[in-house]
């Protein structure tokens, strides 16, 4: 499943490429694609015509269009990518993907903006926004760099649209202004998890996936299956700070693609990859001290480590 890196390559493209325009019609293939819509695909269709892009916008691994009605508040176009979703800015001639479900052409007659989605774990649904309850940041204070602004006066980061209503429970992830390392890591510490499960618990930290957990933990000289409460305060401040190192890494190297289903609007795939120095590199020797990185199951998925770097804790009796 993509992770921060690639859903924010994924937003910045559709940024560059469909903020400020106005769509004209929607395609949807099937009820699969707006099943997450309650009132099914022709609706959704429907109420997304005659709308503007106002702003591509995404917290974690949560992505949204901000679409402004002709007479009615801003609402969200809520993007689910699921295991293998796409969205691709393609020319309305180019020929249809095997996998697509829904386009959308708008007013200058330029790309579509078409979702892809080979598995069917992905979707689209319209819903209202509300304020960010973790608030914004104040004019004047520093924002991270997450590649520019879209439309005139907008900080990145800075949800000043609102959040849709699927994603309120949704906890800020390392890489907008909202993040407060200090409240997260008293909240991880008071949890008796493992601490890699917490760090994919999206209501602590979001955007946060496997990839980048192992990442991060070998980074810290952590094992993923220490209990989050043994880890001292300054300890998990530098895990949340390995954590955001790594995403914007791989963010500057286009994500991390393992096969073709993770690729930006273009179709281009991430590399990261090659840089990966835990996850998927089982029996490889740890760039830190030689040892074969190995892999164990954890939570129905694998985990990577390095038996001397990241010693396992002792079982408890």
């Amino acid at each position: 499943m993509p992770e921060l890196p690639e859903v924010e390559v994924v937003r910045r493209g559709v940024r560059d490429h469909v903020v400020g325009r106005t769509i004209t019609s929607a395609a949807l293939s099937g009820a699969r694609v707006a099943r997450r819509h309650a009132a099914g695909p022709t609706d959704l269709a429907s109420r997304i015509e005659g709308n503007r892009v106002l702003a591509a916008d995404r917290r974690g691994k949560y992505l949204w269009l901000v679409l402004d009605p002709p007479d009615d508040d801003p609402q969200a176009l809520v993007v689910h990518l699921g295991m293998s979703g796409q969205l691709l800015v393609e020319s309305p001639d180019a020929p249809r993907e095997k996998h697509l479900h829904a386009a959308l052409d708008f007013a200058d007659d330029g790309p579509q903006l078409r979702f892809v989605d080979q598995r069917t774990f992905g979707g689209l649904a319209l819903a209202s926004l509300h304020p960010d309850r973790y608030g914004v940041s104040h004019p004047g204070e520093d924002v991270p760099d997450m590649g520019g602004p879209g439309e005139a006066g907008e900080l990145p980061g800075v949800h000043v649209h609102g959040i849709p209503e699927p994603v309120l429970h949704i906890a800020p992830d390392p890489l907008e202004p909202a993040f407060d390392v200090a409240a997260v890591t008293r909240r991880i510490k008071s949890k008796d998890s493992e601490i890699k499960r917490v760090l994919l618990d999206q209501t602590v930290v979001s955007g946060i996936g496997n990839i980048y957990a192992d990442e991060a933990l070998w980074r810290a000289g952590v094992h993923g299956r220490r209990p989050a409460s043994a880890l001292t305060k300054p300890a998990l401040g530098r895990l949340l700070g390995h954590a955001e190192d790594v995403m914007r890494e791989a963010l500057g190297q286009g994500g991390t693609s393992f096969d073709a289903l993770y690729v930006n609007v273009n179709g281009a795939s991430g590399y990261f990859d090659r840089s990966l120095h835990a996850y998927g590199q089982e029996g490889r020797p740890c760039a830190r001290c030689g040892t074969a990185i190995r892999r164990e199951h954890f939570m129905n998925r694998s985990s990577f480590s390095c038996p001397t770097c990241q010693p396992a804790p002792r079982l408890r009796r």
